[in-house]
This record gives C-alpha cells, sequence and structure tokens, in this order.
C-alpha cells in the first residue's frame, strides 16, 4: 500500500512552517528561523532517504547517491526528475529545477510597512518578496542535505534562484 500527501497539503504546511518560523517564533531572528526550517526539511530528508533506500544496495560514490536524489528521491517528491545535474567533478553539484513546484505559488506579504522617506517602496517590497521566497528555500536544502547526510554524504546545500520559476540547488560535498 503506497501512502502519498496531496501536493496542496504538502504546498499548506510549508507556507505555514515558513509564516509560523519567521513572523511569529523568531520575527526578529531571520538568521535562527531560517536554521530551524533547514533542521526541519533536514530531519524530513533523513527519513525519507531512509524509507526510500532500504531495499537498496549502498551507493559506491558520491555520483552515484547524487544521481538518486536527481531520479528517485525528486520523482518521489515532485513526480519529476531534476532537470539538469552539473559537476565540476571536485566536490560540487549543481541540481536544477526549471519549474519549482514550491515556489509557483510563493508571493510576498502584501502588508509589508513602510519605515522611512528615503527608501523606494517598490524595492522594499522586491526585497520582501526576495526574502520571503528565501526562506521557502530552506526547507528543500535541508531535505537534500538531510537525505544525502543518511547515504554518508556530509555536505553543504544552497539554493539559487535568480532565474525563477528555475531553482538551482548547489551541494558542495565536505571531505
Amino acid at each position: 500500500m503506497v501512502r502519498e500527501v496531496s501536493e496542496s497539503c504538502m504546498d499548506h504546511l510549508l507556507t505555514e512552517i515558513v509564516s509560523t518560523y519567521s513572523n511569529t517564533l523568531y520575527a526578529n531572528k531571520p538568521e535562527l528561523a531560517a536554521r530551524r526550517i533547514e533542521a526541519i526539511g533536514y530531519q524530513v530528508g533523513h527519513q525519507l532517504s531512509e524509507r526510500y533506500t532500504m531495499d537498496r544496495p549502498r551507493f559506491s560514490d558520491h555520483l552515484e547517491a547524487i544521481k538518486f536524489i536527481c531520479k528517485d528521491f525528486w520523482s518521489e517528491l515532485f513526480k519529476k526528475q531534476i532537470d539538469n545535474l552539473k559537476t565540476n567533478h571536485r566536490g560540487t553539484f549543481v541540481l536544477q529545477d526549471n519549474k519549482f513546484r514550491w515556489l509557483s505559488r510563493v508571493s510576498g506579504d502584501p502588508s509589508v510597512e513602510l519605515t522611512g522617506e528615503a527608501q523606494d517602496p517598490s524595492a522594499m517590497s522586491e526585497n520582501k518578496a526576495a526574502q520571503t521566497t528565501g526562506m521557502h528555500l530552506y526547507f528543500p536544502c535541508g531535505l537534500i542535505r538531510g537525505a544525502l547526510s543518511t547515504l554518508g554524504i556530509p555536505c553543504a546545500v544552497s539554493a539559487d534562484i535568480s532565474n525563477l520559476p528555475a531553482c538551482s540547488f548547489v551541494i558542495r560535498i565536505k571531505v
């Protein structure tokens, strides 16, 4: 029996996690909110990776594990594979999703308070929208890091959204 979670439930859950941590619990400490959101993603990625690799042999190298993340892990989460994988063959991998689902419904907070007369309101609104979007990326970065940690690969994961709706995840393997 396959158990799945509705995509809309996952969207709402992620939105509530980000909202609660960044606007309520740690409203004045965005770095701490980001670390907490990433930690939740790490735990979920760790558990999912254990579940998805239970009946598989161990991976022989880093590239095999990254390919597992790109194909199988991503397919389980998003019903599609990563669109592009690049590497410098020295421990850095870039996973690109050309239409990252969890960013498709993200919008900035329309109730942005403007403080100071010298600041441009549109620039502040764009900055708030970018900050909100960035907060939504800590969870999937944690997912990837947790999954790779389960596979015995310590790494750092960051995201790049300079080309929305595409999102790139940069994985740097720690040696």
